[in-house]
């Protein structure tokens, strides 16, 4: 179904999910498109961003740095967006933005949340290479990861936004790289296209010995953003020195209790003290001031330049996006999954 002028479609949390989200938890409504008052923009939707976090976000209580999704309320997350009308002095129709109108096809803002892209080739990068998770690859490999010439560095869903990113990032730092990601297209693409040196499928049931293999040195630096049985198998593989910056653990975002099994808790402590680990979790909302003027500058150069590689997993359809969603959970996706909500 197409835009309308007057009504706004908008997917809003109709329950709170237990476990991995169904197409139930997600609800399609109708209504009026919202008139801006004074120092407001409107935003028409082109294309909405899908994440991991906003899993979290869905339920009651949510991680320390977002609120909880209200019931009835539209789900949130990062789009490209046209002005569609303005009594804001810094915007006028038909500015491209960056912007926070979630899952809906029109949505209010005071200006304060906006980024101007001018005219982009491909505007949805925005969402992806040129955006958040790329940003989040960039500061918590360099600013925490720190590569070095010759070190290894490890990074699981190695193929998705944030993964492909750091991996190829590490490439040019002079690293040695291993992914690891679900499935053998996943990996074959990682390894031909991404430039990886080595990428692992964690579905192998031999998949701990084989990262083992590969990393016959250890790892230096592991980019975490999955947890479970792929950091089982990475912290006895860390080295002495060995950095772990920490954005997400999406193996984890669906249990409803912790995982049965023995305490690992001491294992890790051990290994923290004993190999004098610098393990560390950031979010990526804290660095936008200092630091996100220089990625924006050096991504676009490298992607310019043919040096990093960008791929999108597009979506059609706003109504889509539920089923998206799920899918990204469920480890789906290849590339930044982005559903194209309307033309431009």
């Amino acid at each position: 179904m197409p835009q309308s002028d007057t009504l706004n479609r908008r997917i809003v949390l109709a329950a709170r999910p237990r476990g991995l989200p169904t197409p139930g938890d997600f609800r399609l409504e109708e209504t009026a498109v919202p008139t801006p008052g004074e120092g407001q923009v409107l935003l028409r939707t082109l294309h909405l961003s899908l994440d991991p976090y906003m899993r979290q976000l869905m339920d009651e209580i949510a991680p320390v740095y977002a609120a909880s999704v209200p019931l009835g309320e539209p789900m949130p997350g990062g789009t490209v967006n046209r002005v569609a009308a303005s009594k804001h002095p810094q915007f006028r129709p038909g500015d491209l933005v960056l912007g926070n109108a979630g899952w809906q096809d029109y949505a209010l803002s005071d200006g304060q949340d906006l980024l101007p892209l001018g005219e982009m080739a491909q505007p949805s990068l925005a969402l992806g290479g040129l955006g958040m998770p790329a940003f989040t690859a960039y500061v918590g490999l360099l600013d925490i990861g720190q590569p070095k010439p010759g070190d290894t560095v490890v990074v699981a869903a190695a193929t998705g936004a944030v993964g492909s990113v750091v991996g190829q990032i590490a490439k040019l730092k002079g690293a040695r790289v291993v992914g690891i990601a679900g499935g053998a297209d996943k990996c074959r693409y990682a390894v031909e296209t991404l430039g990886f040196d080595a990428c692992l499928d964690r579905h192998d049931p031999e998949f701990a010995s084989r990262l083992a293999t590969a990393c016959p040195k250890g790892i230096d630096v592991y980019f975490e953003n999955v947890g479970g049985a792929v950091f089982d198998a990475v912290l006895p593989l860390l080295n002495i020195g060995a950095r772990v910056p920490v954005c997400g653990h999406i193996a984890d975002y669906n249990n409803e209790k912790l995982p049965s099994g023995p305490n690992r808790l001491p294992l890790l402590m051990a290994a923290l003290l004993q190999k004098r680990i610098r393990m560390q979790g950031f979010v990526i909302l804290d660095h936008y001031g200092d630091r996100f003027d220089a990625f924006r500058r050096e991504m676009g150069e490298w992607v310019d330049a043919g040096r990093v590689t960008l791929r999108e997993d597009r979506v059609d359809g706003l109504d889509n996006a539920p089923a998206a969603l799920i899918g990204l959970l469920e480890g789906r996706n290849f590339g930044k999954r982005v559903v194209h909500v309307a033309e431009g």
